[in-house]
């Protein structure tokens, strides 16, 4: 287990329903939900039937049957109110991760990408406050903190969405929280499987959108332990941010192909130089957690008890350019194997 995994994992005979669960994120968080707990239920909805399929028998040939009597494949779309409102019966844990995500497709369907990133979050919401459920972890990017593309509009309006939920939940008692993290290192539509198709085929160059591009880096069992330990922690409202490394685009490009040229082609449709995670803004209302930081609600209308943590500087931000945590080659390629020890230098050093 890596340095985001709980200290507990509170599961055990517990109703857990994903959104998005065939994607990235969702299919390595229902294996690492399989492996460490003994869920009563452990639900996958997702509008992508073949998908679902191929889950099925991957996950049968990996856990038996005896894991898989306690799956459910439910097909549907968070546009769908009426869907999650039957697939959310008897659910205790919902973790949202369905979302459309490509910077240059929101930027050319807006309509699509504001349908389900923002009503969908409302939809969500109103389930499971229709439902009772009783612990919410969405999913949002660092491309929600100062938004310069819809995609990250839609995440910040979805985030508050569900921040400002826990004002409506009354003697329901539904908590919501978010995480917000960088770019993970494997997934679908990130630029490392990019640059290793384009290796794969010979080609003589890497595209390079500006060389001065940084970008924050987590694994998917770093996003997925990120997740668990936060749904550990939270008290309703909170958007965590986990601590890890930044890395130029550049360098990434080094790692993978020593000796290949880099060509610059120009910044993408709403694509930023730098994220950033924490605003000047948010970071008077953050708390320090060691591992993490953890943004507080901005006002707060229900009984709950504050986070304990040390309070940030005036004027602190975190950003990928300015973040005194580097990755160097090892342990980018460390981060490629997923779960393998790294090793970090600092921006000094």
């Amino acid at each position: 287990m890596g340095r985001f995994a709980p200290t507990k994992l509170d599961l055990d005979g517990k109703v857990i329903l994903v959104t998005g669960g065939t994607g990235s994120f969702g299919r390595r968080f229902i294996e690492t939900v399989l492996e460490r707990a003994s869920p009563r239920k452990l639900i996958v909805y997702s509008r992508d039937e073949l998908k679902q399929s191929e889950m099925q028998i991957d996950l049968a040939e990996r856990f038996g049957p005896e894991k898989m009597s306690v799956m459910r494949f439910f097909l549907g779309d968070v546009r769908d109110r009426e869907r999650l409102a039957l697939a959310f019966r008897g659910v205790d844990v919902v973790i949202h991760a369905a979302a459309l995500k490509q910077v240059p497709a929101a930027e050319y369907n807006p309509s699509e990408c504001i349908h389900t990133n923002i009503m969908g979050a409302e939809n969500v919401v109103r389930a499971c406050l229709a439902n009772g459920v009783k612990k919410v972890v969405a999913l949002s990017t660092d491309k929600a903190c100062n938004p310069v593309n819809l995609y990250g509009a839609t995440k910040l309006a979805s985030d508050k969405t569900f921040v400002a939920a826990n004002n409506l939940s009354g003697d329901i008692g539904t908590r919501f929280s978010v995480v917000r993290y960088g770019n993970v290192v494997g997934s679908r539509g990130s630029v490392i499987p990019f640059f290793q198709r384009l290796i794969q085929r010979g080609a003589t160059e890497l595209p390079i959108t500006d060389p001065r591009m940084t970008r924050f880096l987590i694994t998917l069992e770093e996003g997925v332990d990120f997740v668990l330990s936060s749904l550990d922690r939270m008290h309703g409202g909170e958007v965590f941010v986990p601590k890890i490394p930044s890395m130029k685009i550049t360098d990434i490009a080094t790692v993978m192909a020593p000796g290949l040229a880099t060509k610059v082609i120009g910044i993408r449709p709403g694509e930023k130089l730098h994220e950033m995670m924490i605003s000047a803004d948010d970071a008077r209302n953050t708390v320090d957690l060691g591992d993490r930081y953890a943004i507080e609600p901005a006002f707060v209308e229900y009984t709950r008890k504050p986070l304990e943590g040390g309070r940030l500087p005036d004027e602190f931000s975190y950003a990928s350019d300015t973040n005194d945590d580097w990755l160097d080659g090892p342990g980018l390629l460390a981060m490629l194997d997923d779960g393998k020890p790294r090793r970090r230098r600092r921006a000094d050093d």
